[in-house]
């Protein structure tokens, strides 16, 4: 992650195109958003179209779908530029593919929303995020109709100047918040402080430290902190139970052989 692009605010759109989304991604990167705090999620991108060198359809390695958790990956496109990219599975939306930071709010805060099936959707992720109900409502009927999210997390200052960036692009219900998105560690986990906040507050302690070591270990070896988190996510739903405040507690018992 870019330490240096301390990011405050993030802005929310939906475009309609595949070309649209392509078109903004490249003029945000040229205005210096860092790759790290970009996000995109769709469900139609088109096999024979890469967004920007972004995204293949035929690249994308589906498995796993029932837990929720991303899984998957995306090879030789724009999208590889970010981070978090994969697939995964919401209900009353069906399969999407995701990258960048966005992607740890459906794999780690939003889990049981998402893995539940039953009343969770997007747009209960988002509005436990923050997002007004009805605004998370709008966004959550659009991606199902085969339209795009994009998410930018930007600096305060510069908050209204990308803003018109994103709307001159097309961009069409546009919500500004004022919280970012969680991130993985940035490099190795010394600590669970260095966990995101969202993603702490939904491990207890001794899956902190699960959490932890797996992405650690996957990190050392791959130096890839979206391969770690994945790793780390799967270690997490393998081992534990997760209670009904959406809090991974309990360590799994082993079935007798």
């Amino acid at each position: 992650m870019t330490q240096e692009y301390q990011a405050q605010k993030t802005i929310t759109a939906i475009f309609q195109t595949e070309s649209q989304v392509d078109n903004v991604i490249k003029r945000l990167l040229d205005r210096d958003v860092s790759r790290d705090h970009l996000s995109v999620m769709g469900r139609d991108f088109q096999s024979q179209t890469r967004i920007s060198g972004f995204i293949t359809k035929k690249d994308v390695i589906l498995g796993g779908l029932r837990s929720g958790a991303i899984f998957g990956s995306l090879f030789g496109s724009l999208l590889s530029l970010l981070t978090g990219v994969g697939v995964l599975f919401i209900p009353f939306v069906g399969s999407v593919v995701a990258a960048g930071p966005l992607s740890s709010l459906l794999l780690g805060a939003a889990t049981g929303a998402i893995a539940g099936g039953a009343g969770g959707g997007l747009a209960s992720v988002l509005t436990t995020w923050g997002m007004p109900e009805d605004k998370a409502t709008v966004y959550e009927t659009r991606l199902k109709a085969g339209e795009f999210i994009v998410m930018a997390e930007v600096v305060s200052e510069k908050s209204g100047e990308f803003r018109l960036l994103i709307e001159s692009a097309g961009g069409q219900e546009i919500h500004v918040s004022d919280q970012t998105l969680p991130h993985p560690c940035p490099g190795r986990c010394n600590s669970p402080e260095d966990l995101s906040l969202e993603i702490r507050a939904h491990l207890s302690e001794e899956a902190q430290q699960t959490f932890i070591e797996r992405y650690n270990g996957v990190f050392d070896e791959t130096e890839d902190e979206t391969k770690a988190e994945q790793a780390a996510w799967e270690a997490i739903h393998e081992n534990y139970t997760e209670d009904k405040n959406g809090v991974w507690v309990k360590e799994k018992v082993a079935a007798a052989v």
